[in-house]
């Protein structure tokens, strides 16, 4: 099978059910947890990816253990819970909280040592490119002076070293803190002690040393930190020493009567960093007197404890990812400024009042979002100003936006969710800033986090109020948008603006709205109108008309909207699925979901955006395509524990925007692509066979960046933008 089948050939050939496949039974479902981790096995593969540049390839290294950490602090975390409280419950493809743990570690012990060997990979790669990572047994005399005088000055005043003794417990060791243990002995008369040096979270992991003629070389901190145990412990040698790395469980609990929702959110916060240990990494070969002081004070179980021989901490590796080598580093890219903005200098109400405009983040610039804000907190025909929160930068523009348009005398209410995982604390710190600007700050639910992305913007025309609208897939986070690709519509039409307001309404005050022209929201319609939509794709299909369906999303896990997914299979719909990262549906199984193929790509950007198109009896692509963007992801906390939304498309340029070129680049991909298979086994694309052998492997990245969106053209039309309606070159 070619890529290039995913849109326009037959299907893959479908496998046999597995031996002992129940079409009814729980193991038509790929396990979630499972399926996160060959997500993660993908992010890995990358950085040993001969395509991808070398400095590129040592973030991508840094990313897989960046995720990873995360998994084990919350993931792994809430099912070490589940068993421990004797829940036998089986998640919805029949396995234990227990029998998930032992398969998540199995599987997780062979990344972390596949991540291992790729370092060793890399770092010597890094070396025919003069950039060395070093050790203290490397250092030379001339290194030895400036790093004396680098101690000194930017690391001793970090430093805590901690005598371990009935008079000095064992300190607390905070989630993700790098410690190392010390067996010194000191040199008078042979007395020995234990001690602790925590290496400092707040300064760089890898100290830059001088080095002639463009070299770059590096020496770790801990490494530095042994080399200096002198000025640590006067008197005493080091005789055994190890490093160690801690994972804590950062989930949170809050009081669903809580009075004061951001006070209890600050407390449950100080809880969190002192959560339990999930995971402790340790270098391999530790004297074992200190390697059970370690887990014994920590309270560690032998499953609980990984051995490596190499380097922890691996998400620092981005550090290495240096300015000084951009020849390393993917290609420069400056995201456009829509031509139709530009039309109208700037005026982004004009643009959008020409007609609907939808813009591909990072491909086109997040700063028109901004802009949309900065414009209308500076335009004195705007009254009021109301936004949705989730996740955004710390010095954010679109909060200080609000804050000028609040001081300026107009309406802002800002919807702020402080359950976004690990931004809690910037969250509340945004919310503070508001509120002393004058803005009108909601929490939205307790239940329930507001999950939708949403600003609405009422401004004065003439003798009528006109709303203005940005429906986003993505965050308000000009940093992430940097390297996600998400999507941003901008409209000014009434009835996606009334749908604004009946949504603000029901998050500030409760109540249901009675009705959506354009909208379906979870959780109270949006899974309803998705099933609908699947279960009238297959009634097309039933009745002899062209039925596809193709979506674009982060997860599918809900049971059961796959199970409708499977069901259309069988009427004969034909479904092509883009899932970057969870999948727990399992294509291509004879006789059950033949019809079903799922491609993952994962590349230079990171696809985040969520979209879903129905052919409606005329098969994809089509004018007649009913085409939707979310920000919800298919999965049970999406769908009826968050506040989203699914807006439909009704603008004719926007939807072949989204159909021809977005879901079709994407869909066309070989370069970056994983098919999934019955087995859930993800394979590398191959090109297409019948293509020219000089034609480089397809890259929708690629496309994107080199390509105008169509509703973003301006006086220069759209008819001379590329669409994959046909395959591209």
């Amino acid at each position: 099978m070619s890529t290039s089948d995913f849109l326009h050939g037959p299907f893959p050939d479908p496998i046999d059910p597995p031996d002992g496949f129940d079409p009814a039974a729980p193991g038509r479902f790929f396990n979630r947890e499972l399926s996160w981790v060959a997500f993660n096995w993908r992010v890995l593969d990358e950085a040993s990816n001969p395509r991808v540049p070398l400095l590129e390839r040592v973030r991508f290294l840094s990313i897989s253990a960046t995720n990873l950490d995360e998994f084990y602090t919350v993931r792994v975390a809430g099912l070490r819970e589940l068993h421990r409280a004797g829940n036998t419950t089986p998640s919805i493809d029949g396995l234990t909280a227990q029998q998930q743990l032992a398969q998540i570690d199995e599987d997780a012990r062979a990344l972390l040592l596949t991540q291992q060997d790729t370092f060793r990979s890399l770092r010597a790669a890094l070396e025919g490119e003069r950039i060395t990572l070093l050790d203290r047994a490397a250092l030379g005399p001339q290194d030895r002076v400036f790093l004396d005088e680098y101690f000194l000055s930017n690391v001793f005043p970090m430093l805590s070293p901690l005598a371990i003794d009935p008079a000095h417990p064992f300190p607390f060791i905070p989630n993700a803190g790098h410690c190392l243990a010390l067996q010194i002995e000191r040199r008078a008369d042979g007395f020995r002690r234990d001690a602790l040096l925590p290496v400092p979270q707040q300064i760089d992991r890898f100290i830059r040393l001088p080095a002639d003629n463009g070299a770059l070389r590096f020496l770790p901190l801990e490494e530095l930190l042994l080399d200096q145990v002198q000025a640590l412990f006067p008197g005493y040698d080091v005789r055994n020493s190890c490093a160690f790395r801690v994972l804590r469980d950062s989930d949170m609990e809050v009081e669903e009567e809580a009075e004061d929702l951001v006070r209890e959110f600050e407390v449950a916060l100080k809880r969190r960093r002192r959560g339990e240990v999930v995971r402790l990494t340790m270098t391999a070969g530790a004297e074992p007197s200190l390697k059970s002081l370690i887990m014994d004070e920590l309270c560690v179980a032998p499953e609980e404890v990984v051995e490596l021989d190499g380097l922890l901490g691996m998400a620092d590796l981005k550090e290495l990812v240096v300015d000084a080598r951009r020849d390393l580093q993917w290609p420069p890219f400056t995201p456009r400024v829509p031509e139709r903005v530009q039309d109208h200098d700037g005026d982004m109400f004009a643009a959008i009042r020409q007609k609907d405009m939808l813009l591909h983040h990072p491909y086109e610039t997040f700063d028109m979002v901004v802009r949309f804000l900065e414009q209308a907190a500076r335009d004195p025909n705007v009254l009021a100003i109301k936004q949705t929160l989730y996740r955004t930068s710390r010095d954010s523009p679109i909060v200080t936006a609000l804050c000028e348009a609040a001081e300026a005398g107009k309406s802002v209410t800002a919807f702020v969710e402080l359950k976004a995982r690990f931004d809690e604390a910037a969250n509340i710190r945004q919310s503070r800033r508001l509120e002393r600007a004058g803005a009108h700050v909601v929490y939205g639910f307790i239940h329930y986090k507001t999950h939708a992305k949403i600003s609405a913007v009422v401004r004065r025309e003439g003798d009528k109020l006109v709303t203005y609208t940005h429906w986003g897939t993505g965050n308000y986070h000009p940093i992430t948008a940097r390297i996600y690709t998400d999507l941003s519509l901008f409209t000014c039409e009434p009835a996606l603006g009334r749908d604004a307001a009946r949504v603000f309404n029901y998050l500030s005050g409760y109540a249901q709205p009675a009705q959506l022209e354009n909208l379906a929201i979870s959780p109270l319609t949006l899974k309803d109108r998705l099933l609908e939509l699947i279960a009238r794709e297959a009634d097309h299909a039933r009745a002899g008309r062209p039925a596809q369906i193709w979506a674009k999303m982060n997860s599918l896990i809900d049971p059961d909207v796959i199970d409708a997914l499977y069901a259309a299979s069988q009427a004969g719909v034909q479904i092509s699925l883009v899932i970057r990262g969870i999948c727990g549906l399992r294509p291509g199984i004879r006789g059950f979901s033949d019809n079903i193929r799922v491609k993952s790509i994962v590349g230079r950007f990171l696809e985040h955006s969520r979209i879903v198109c129905f052919g409606s009896g005329h098969g994809l692509p089509s004018e007649q395509a009913r085409v939707f963007i979310s920000s919800a992801d298919w999965m049970g906390r999406n769908l009826m524990r968050r506040v989203e939304t699914l807006v439909e498309i009704q603008n004719r340029t926007v939807k072949a925007q989204i159909v021809q070129q977005v879901m079709a680049a994407n869909l066309y991909d070989e370069a970056q692509s994983w098919v999934l298979d019955g087995k859930g086994h993800y394979l590398r694309a191959t090109p297409d066979p019948t293509a020219p052998d000089d034609r480089p492997m397809f890259s929708c990245h690629r496309f994107f960046m080199e390509n105008p969106s169509l509703s973003g053209r301006g006086s220069a039309g759209a008819q001379d933008v590329p669409a994959l309606a046909h395959a591209p070159d």
